[in-house]
């Protein structure tokens, strides 16, 4: 009898860091699918509908402009108004929050499509990643409509204008891309059997932006530090948050405002390579038995 040639093995990954992108790339019709039903399917069958990707962060901006700028008097220096201060650092921490929480229950939320077919499972992490791409770019065009608007009817364009660095945006955006899937992706594999975890995610990411520079210089905390206000191990995390560094990075970019530092970015650059690989570990090995723990 002639033995069968299959076309296909299907088997557990003998490495851990496994990532094949020839077989990503045969599934990519899958992967733009996922996209698609992500962009659709977040503000389905709500009044406003894609109007909440402009919504959302700019009444985020007012409401941090009232609180931190005009409450607790947070001052932005150089001339900057602080609402496009506050939207430069929404901006970016809307894409990298998007990518962690979205990728956070990937294991738990397509626990059905998962027993059920098979394909290369890291395309669900990817496409919400690639998905949240999008709407951080309509966000970065509400930002730029903004900046044009400051510019011809203030006095913006006498205190800032773009820096040449703005030509490493795209490498800041991969970055936070990294960043996020690689946390979304350890802590979707840990919740298969700690499912406190989902709940705490929400609230780690919330408190992770409070110590990532959104709504203040890093200036200022290195002020409060010399000035005993905050410990010296608080000012040094924030400091050295990748998240704070890239937020950081953004704002000097665009608005001229804050430091670009050559070193620190190679630093946020070796972090967030670090983190996803230690995520791709973990999800290819939760992979392998995730089924029978879910």
């Amino acid at each position: 009898m002639k033995q069968e040639q299959w076309l296909y093995t299907i088997s557990p990954k003998k490495s851990l860091m496994y990532l094949n992108f020839k077989e990503i790339w045969q599934y990519r019709d899958l992967l733009f699918l996922f996209v698609k039903r992500d962009v659709i399917t977040l503000y389905k069958q709500t009044i406003l509908g894609p109007l909440w990707y402009f919504i959302q962060p700019l009444f985020t901006s007012v409401i941090f402009t009232l609180v931190f700028n005009n409450v607790a008097d947070i001052k932005v220096g150089n001339g900057i108004p602080a609402f496009l201060f506050n939207l430069a650092g929404i901006t970016s921490w809307n894409y990298f929050s998007g990518c962690i929480k979205g990728t956070s229950d990937t294991f738990k939320k397509n626990q059905g499509i998962f027993g059920k077919v098979y394909f290369p499972r890291v395309i669900m992490p990817m496409s919400t990643v690639i998905s949240n791409l999008m709407k951080f770019g309509i966000q970065l065009l509400v930002f730029v409509c903004f900046y044009i608007y400051f510019v011809f009817f203030t006095d913006l364009a006498n205190n800032s204008i773009p820096q040449i660095e703005l030509i490493v945006l795209p490498v800041l955006v991969v970055l936070m891309g990294f960043l996020g899937l690689g946390l979304g992706m350890s802590i979707s594999s840990m919740t298969t059997k700690y499912r406190d975890l989902t709940f705490l995610v929400g609230f780690g990411v919330q408190l992770l932006m409070y110590a990532s520079a959104v709504m203040y210089p890093i200036e200022l905390i290195k002020q409060k530090v010399e000035a005993d206000i905050i410990p010296k191990f608080a000012g040094v995390f924030i400091e050295y948050n990748p998240m704070a560094v890239i937020i950081e990075m953004f704002r000097y970019m665009t608005l001229g405002i804050g430091t670009f530092n050559v070193n620190k970015l190679i630093y946020t650059g070796i972090i967030c390579l670090s983190i996803f690989l230690v995520g791709l570990i973990i999800f290819n090995r939760t992979e392998k038995t995730f089924i029978d723990t879910i």
